[in-house]
């Protein structure tokens, strides 16, 4: 890895997140003291769990969490997931949320550990701050001037860009190439909007909008920004938010050639490559050599991993030297299994993890919804989604989670917000008639699996 990488080139490798049925939770709903409160950050019950949930928060916090991890163990539409998501929220904004399951390290390209070691640099956060000579100011004058394209003689290219920046100091007018007009087209940068300049590369940041049109009605919610001080030729403090994994993968990339041969192997290459341990290596030095130069802060994020019981025991070995790692995340594992085979082996374990790594865990468990519970998370999706609800159908909504379970009842709010507005498209509510339609048409796990009980297959 070279010395002098460079940070604006790193593009964010993060994965979209599972989590769009939870993104109600903002925390774990504690009082000062710890205690749980029975709604609040839009997480409900689970008071035991949640009070765990702090405790191991302030560990975390407090960096007594060195070489342990937390167990999540409950049945299935018990909160696990939103449990990690609200330690996640506590631990702040900034932190990165890795999620993943059990059964995303089979792969026929890659090996089982590097997915392992992927997620878990993705779950690890730097904060890289560096000091670039900048062009900032507002744009006050944005013109691209174009030029007969020397190749076809019949058309026009853009040759340079003519672009005026504005600080509280003075103005300066700037004439820049035209691969920065192309930067400049991508941030959507137009009069009006402060953005600096790098210098040395030509990367192109839009800070916001000047708050001189903050008076102005946009269609969008603006970022409005005050005018940058100084001159607009200055060196400035850039802090970029990045993970490991961000910068593994920014300098893995193959930098071929382009003849037609070395365009064909790219073609021909897996999709997925491993990233060599070599190459780690020498990117944890370098970052270990910014953060004793106060270059670089590291940001340990939350890795979780659901359904732990579909991992070997090949996987579950590197799980314990991972944690061991002075750069590891806080590590957070789920599962709804009790007694049961490691996989790979016929060892018989609880939650089908070996004693060892059991030893390592803090160990929470989550207990069904009461009835309540059930129907304070409807409504809070239901006013999330933007779904009105009459009151007897989400008592008989709430009803079904319990029958059935919360998630279910969870995924019946979208499609009688459907039929709602196939009945009324101007005002629709969702009734009790609505949700007695919607319980008959699509069943729940448990009802599909009394149908197949017995031959294995429907019969009727």
């Amino acid at each position: 890895m070279a010395e002098g990488m460079k940070i604006e080139e790193v593009e964010s490798q993060a994965k979209t997140k599972r989590i769009n049925v939870h993104t109600h939770i903002k925390g774990l709903g504690l009082e000062e003291g710890g205690k749980p409160l029975q709604v609040s950050q839009g997480i409900v019950g689970q008071e035991e769990a949640r009070e765990a949930a702090g405790v191991v928060v302030e560990l975390i916090r407090s960096g007594k969490m060195a070489g342990r991890a937390v167990l999540l163990a409950g049945g299935p539409g018990t909160g696990k997931t939103a449990l990690a998501i609200a330690i996640s929220q506590e631990l702040g904004n900034k932190v990165p949320f890795c999620p993943m399951v059990g059964s995303e390290v089979y792969s026929q390209e890659v090996k089982k550990t590097e997915i392992l070691a992927e997620n878990f640099r993705r779950a690890i956060g730097l904060r890289i701050k560096e000091k670039k000579e900048v062009y900032e100011g507002e744009v006050f004058e944005l013109r691209p001037e174009e030029s007969v394209n020397p190749v076809a003689g019949h058309s026009k290219t853009i040759s340079h860009v003519i672009i005026g920046l504005r600080t509280t100091k003075g103005t300066q007018q700037l004439k820049l190439d035209p691969t920065i007009y192309t930067a400049l087209q991508k941030e959507r940068v137009s009069c009006g909007d402060v953005i600096y300049i790098e210098a040395n590369s030509g990367a192109v940041k839009r800070v916001g909008r000047s708050d001189a049109y903050a008076t102005e009605y946009d269609l969008e919610a603006e970022e409005y920004v005050p005018l940058p001080k100084g001159d607009v030729h200055k060196r400035k403090e850039i802090i970029q938010d990045v993970t490991l994994n961000d910068l593994d993968q920014a300098n893995a990339r193959p930098k071929g050639g382009q003849d037609i041969m070395s365009m064909m192997g790219n073609i021909m290459k897996p999709k997925r490559t491993e990233i060599t341990q070599k190459l780690r290596e020498e990117i944890n030095k370098v970052v270990n050599k910014y953060i004793a130069q106060g270059i670089c802060e590291v940001n340990p994020g939350v890795l979780f991993i659901d359904e732990v019981h579909m991992l070997d025991i090949e996987c579950f070995t590197y799980l314990n030297k991972a944690l061991e790692s002075t750069l590891a995340p806080i590590v957070i594992l789920a599962t709804n299994r009790g007694n049961t085979f490691i996989r790979g082996t016929n060892i018989l374990s609880p939650h089908g993890i070996p004693l060892d790594l059991l030893d390592r865990l803090l160990i929470i468990r989550t207990q069904p919804y009461k009835l309540e519970h059930i129907q304070f998370i409807l409504r809070i999706r239901a006013e999330t989604e933007g779904i009105k609800i009459s009151d007897e159908a989400l008592q008989r909504l709430s009803e079904i989670g319990l029958e059935t379970s919360l998630r279910h009842a969870v995924q019946l709010l979208s499609p009688a917000n459907v039929l709602a507005l196939t009945v009324r498209a101007d005002n629709p509510v969702v009734d009790l008639d609505i949700i007695q339609d919607v319980s008959t048409l699509f069943l729940s796990a448990k009802d599909s699996a009394e149908l197949v009980k017995g031959e294995g297959f429907i019969t009727h």
